[in-house]
């Protein structure tokens, strides 16, 4: 009986196991008919303007990276790395409160709350770990959230944790925004959340409107500034700095995975009883090891060339008009403004991908984007200009979507 029972539990958990895998295969065709599903291609070099691509012979243009400042592979910040290394090894094995915190953890964190101008920092493995760590521990349900409908997964995700009240209001419509904090007036805290920069079209949160309304309702306000902390602004510092709200934004997270330095990681700034009681708190922090000894020499390299000048955060804004002149002027049409996102809009996820494909083909590496990481019918190439393009490089990219886009009838 006992073997029977035996036999009889394998068999339902081979069935089992059977109709999963077939359920997932459909799953699997369904993305692969759609035309969104998403390959990788493999990289055989460094990081930089310049790579090779598996698969594809001589120099291919990198025209998709978030290395907005070229820093991902600057000799300083890859020799702080290697130094790192050596000193302090490769990895803690250990979260932060237990033996994971090195001298070089406090210095990163004390110059990024310097770079922003706030009171302290916490760092995180990365910045969508901010955003989950973030909500939770300040928000209670006597609270509320007021969040643009096109922030970031890891926003949304975040907020999904916490158990504040959930107001959602329509992409930077201040209408809207003033609605939904009137609706909210009865919450104890109400904290207005916003990317910066929304990262699939480049366009800039209405900061200064938002900052407006918060006051006069009695609103904190947080931005997430992955795509902005580096290059917006006269000194780098962002978008808050861009458009003159630095002291009215009171929590800012950020990245050090895309233009400072490109590794890993991300962080908190604010108010310090914000950052001690994250540190108490959040669980992605008091759960995931410290952030590897190289990747926060390289970043802290990254910060201090940017606390030192802020030439290379300006040189890449003329690189940006270039690109959009030139696009423009063949016939494209490009989202958002005055950003180095410069999304191609092509509206059909199979046109996107294709033209990627041919891209490539002309030594040009793009990424084709469709549903569901933007709205369906908004498929695009989503292109990303680097302090590290040379005049020649965006030539050579426009070039190459002119002769595919004529080839597909994108223009004529």
């Amino acid at each position: 009986r006992d073997r029977i029972n035996y036999l009889h539990t394998v068999l339902s958990l081979a069935i089992s196991i059977a109709e999963a895998r077939t359920v997932l295969e459909h799953e699997l065709e369904t993305i692969r008919t759609g035309g969104t599903w998403k390959g990788e291609r493999i990289i055989t070099s460094k990081q930089g303007p310049h790579i090779n691509v598996d698969g594809s012979h001589g120099d291919i243009l990198n025209f998709c990276a978030n290395n907005y400042l070229g820093l991902s592979s600057h000799p300083q910040v890859v020799e702080a790395g290697i130094e790192a290394l050596k000193k302090y090894g490769a990895g803690l094995s250990s979260v932060r409160f237990i033996c994971g915190t090195q001298d070089i953890h406090k210095d990163l964190e004390q110059k990024l709350a310097q770079f922003h101008e706030r009171e302290d920092c916490i760092l995180y493995a990365s910045c969508f770990d901010a955003n989950a760590g973030l909500f939770e521990v300040l928000l209670g349900p006597d609270d509320a959230v007021l969040s643009d409908e096109l922030n970031h997964a890891s926003i949304i995700d975040g907020i999904r944790l916490c158990r504040a009240k959930r107001f959602r209001y329509k992409h930077m419509d201040l209408n809207d925004l003033e609605t939904q904090l009137k609706e909210s007036q009865s919450s104890r805290l109400r904290l207005v959340v916003t990317d910066g920069v929304f990262s699939m079209d480049g366009d800039m949160a209405p900061l200064k409107g938002i900052c407006d309304l918060a006051e006069q309702y009695g609103a904190m306000v947080f931005i997430d500034e992955c795509h902005a902390t580096g290059f917006m602004g006269p000194r780098g510092r962002g978008t808050d700095e861009l458009l003159g709200v630095m002291d009215r934004v009171h929590i800012v997270n950020s990245t050090l995975g895309k233009a400072l330095g490109g590794a890993a990681g991300g962080y908190t700034v604010g108010p310090k009883p914000l950052i001690d009681l994250l540190r108490q708190r959040s669980r992605p922090y008091l759960f995931s090891n410290s952030l590897p000894p190289p990747v926060v020499g390289c970043a802290t390299r990254a910060v201090e060339l940017l606390l030192a000048s802020n030439e290379i955060a300006q040189s890449v804004g003329d690189k940006t008009m270039r690109f959009r002149n030139k696009m423009t002027e063949a016939g494209f049409t490009i989202s958002g403004s005055d950003h180095p996102i410069c999304p191609v809009m092509l509206g059909d996820a199979r046109l996107a991908s294709l033209m990627a494909d041919d891209m490539l083909k002309l030594g040009v590496y793009v990424i084709g984007f469709s549903y569901p990481v933007v709205p369906k019918g908004k498929a695009r190439i989503r292109v990303q200009i680097s302090a590290a393009h040379t005049d020649q490089d965006i030539d050579r990219a426009v070039d190459a979507f002119i002769q595919t886009g004529r080839k597909h009838g994108v223009v004529s």
